[in-house]
C-alpha cells in the first residue's frame, strides 16, 4: 500500500471517532501540516473529508454514500431487515444482526430500543467474540479447530466480573450454545445488560448471521429476557428459511 493511501485510511479512521484540527490530525500521523494538508484537499475534493467555518475536519458525504451501498449488497441485512424492524417494534428492544467477517463478529444491522436507553454498538462495529452473544453464536458454527484456533488468539478483555476469561471456559461456552441453540451475554460485556443470540442458517445449515435482543436490567431482569427467546428464535428461523434452510424444533430453556 503506497504512503499516501495508507496516511489517507489512517485520517479516515481517526475522523470516524470526531471533528479533528489540522493540528491534531498532522500529530497523529506524525507529520507536517502542509503533508496532511495535501492529503484532506485530496480527499475533500472528493467529498471523502468536509471542514467547517472552525476549519475542523470531519467525514464527508461520500462515505455515507458508499456505506449505505456496502450494507445494501449485503443480501442477508436486506432481507432480515423487515423481520427484525418487527421484533423491534413488538418488543420494543435493541434488535441486532451481526456476520463473522476476517475474524471478527460485525454488527451489519441494528435497531435501537424505543425507550431511553441506548446501547453502545454501531453497525459496522465489531463484537467482543468471548462476552457476546452474537459473537458465541457465530463462533459455535466453525468447525471444531477454528474454534480452537479463535478460542487461543482472542484477547479475553474482562468488561465485568462475568466475562469469560480463558480459552477453555470460551470453549466451554461455545459447546454450551452449541447444544442448546442459542447464546447468552449475562452482563458479560456490560454490567447492566442481559442480551439473548440466536444463528440464521443458509440452505446448508452454516450459520450465517447471529440475531440479538439485548435488554438493561432495569427494563427486563434476566429471566424475562430469556423468556423472550421463543419470539427471537422465531425471526431467526424465517429469515433462515428465506435463505433455504428447514428448521427442526429446538428445545427451549427450563
Amino acid at each position: 500500500m503506497s504512503q499516501s493511501v495508507s496516511r489517507a485510511l489512517s485520517l479516515l479512521r481517526v475522523l470516524a471517532d470526531g471533528p479533528r484540527s489540522l493540528d491534531e490530525l498532522a500529530a497523529h500521523l506524525d507529520v507536517h501540516k502542509t503533508t496532511v494538508l495535501r492529503l484532506l484537499r485530496a480527499m475533500e475534493a472528493e467529498r471523502f473529508v468536509q471542514h467547517d467555518h472552525e476549519h475542523r475536519y470531519r467525514l464527508g458525504s461520500t462515505l455515507f454514500e458508499l456505506s449505505n451501498r456496502s450494507l445494501e449488497q449485503r443480501d442477508i441485512r436486506t432481507l432480515a431487515r423487515p423481520y427484525l424492524a418487527t421484533l423491534n417494534a413488538e418488543t420494543k428492544q435493541t434488535i441486532h444482526l451481526a456476520t463473522y467477517e476476517s475474524g471478527e463478529a460485525v454488527y451489519i444491522d441494528k435497531f435501537d430500543a424505543t425507550q431511553s436507553v441506548r446501547m453502545y454498538s454501531r453497525i459496522g462495529r465489531p463484537a467482543p467474540l468471548h462476552c457476546t452473544a452474537v459473537g458465541k453464536i457465530l463462533i459455535s458454527g466453525l468447525p471444531a479447530d477454528e474454534q480452537l484456533r479463535v478460542a487461543h488468539r482472542i484477547e479475553y478483555t474482562r468488561f465485568t466480573d462475568r466475562t469469560i476469561d480463558t480459552p477453555e471456559r470460551y470453549l466451554e461456552e461455545l459447546a454450551l450454545v452449541a447444544r442448546q441453540g442459542y447464546a447468552e451475554d449475562h452482563e458479560e460485556h456490560e454490567s447492566f445488560v442481559n442480551c439473548i443470540g440466536v444463528p440464521v442458517r443458509d440452505g446448508t445449515g452454516s450459520i450465517v448471521a447471529a440475531v440479538s435482543m439485548s435488554v438493561p436490567d432495569m427494563l427486563l431482569d434476566h429471566a424475562r429476557v430469556l423468556g423472550t427467546l421463543p419470539q427471537v428464535r422465531a425471526v431467526a428461523e424465517t429469515i433462515s428459511a428465506e435463505l433455504g434452510w428447514s428448521p427442526t424444533p429446538t428445545k427451549e430453556p427450563a
